[in-house]
């Protein structure tokens, strides 16, 4: 049952991107939609990640030995040094890792 509702969902997502993206689809979208879309994706990861690096324990957590905002804010810093996605994501997750080993 789980795999065919992973099916599905998969099937469902795929068409919907597929027939509103494919050049030849008669609808097309205006330019005020497509910029008003493109913040869409930004607002879903960020709904993601702020309560992930600061709410712990249903609580605002902004101490020091928060592995996950020491992670973020290293992520953001090496980000805007060499924008790099490899980098960014290696170097901060082994900060991440050292500090949740070492002082979490």
């Amino acid at each position: 049952m789980t795999l065919l509702t992973i099916l599905l969902l998969a099937t469902i997502t795929f068409l919907t991107r597929y027939l509103l993206l494919h050049p030849k689809f008669p609808i097309k979208i205006g330019n005020k939609m497509e910029s008003f879309l493109s913040f869409s994706a930004p607002a879903v990861l960020t709904a993601i990640w702020i309560p992930i690096v600061f709410i712990h324990d249903h609580q605002l957590d902004i101490t020091p030995s928060n592995p996950y905002l020491i992670g973020a804010i290293i992520a953001v810093i090496i980000a805007k040094l060499t924008s790099n996605v490899y980098i960014t994501l290696s170097v901060s997750s082994i900060f991440f890792s050292l500090v949740k080993l070492y002082i979490a």
